[in-house]
């Protein structure tokens, strides 16, 4: 029987301050995957946000479209678990030193995105019946503090694989297609 073979965890940062794409532990044999997809030891160890998950979320979108892009005052771990999407990030916290940054990453099963609070977390479905699971350190709540951008904002320069109509509402959301640009959120400190 052949020994099976483990991809170590790894992380990388990104150009938005406290970003960080992660690669989970799998361990593959003739059964299938094993994927690590959270350990509070690697986190700390890799000197990343150590849990404490007060609440788990899970999606479930069509493929086209787009959630978010939304920025509360929380950690998010977050991931596919079915599917694939688009990941879009962006910084709109005032006075951080990376404030306008925007970075994409493809979502993939065994990839994840540690998102620090006050970054905007959105994505676009690649695929029908795309699950993506969002980790909380804090629960969310209706009104909690956050900034939120719109997510087809030109000035953003985020090339949404699928093209998306501001109207139609199976792409978009009415809350999302209200949201404002970068920089009027900027501008409003």
């Amino acid at each position: 029987m052949p020994s099976p073979r483990i991809v170590d965890r790894r992380h990388e940062p990104t150009a938005i301050d406290g970003l960080h794409v992660l690669h989970v532990k799998e361990i593959h044999d003739e059964r299938g995957t094993i994927r690590e997809f959270f350990r509070a030891s690697a986190m700390a160890e890799a000197g990343l946000h150590g849990g404490a998950w007060q609440q788990l979320n899970l999606t479930e979108t069509s493929r086209g479209a787009i959630r978010g892009l939304h920025g509360e005052q929380m950690t998010k771990l977050v991931s596919v678990v079915a599917g694939q999407a688009f990941g879009a990030y962006v910084d709109a916290r005032p006075g951080s030193a990376t404030a306008g940054a925007v970075v994409t990453v493809p979502l993939t099963l065994g990839v994840q995105v540690l998102v620090p609070p006050g970054v905007c977390n959105g994505f676009q479905a690649l695929a029908d019946g795309t699950q993506y699971l969002y980790c909380f350190d804090a629960e969310w709540v209706p009104g909690m503090p956050g900034r939120a951008v719109h997510p087809l904002d030109p000035a953003l320069g985020i090339a949404w694989p699928i093209a998306v109509d501001p109207a139609d509402r199976e792409r978009l959301s009415a809350k999302d297609a209200g949201l404002p640009s970068l920089a009027d959120v900027l501008a409003a400190g």
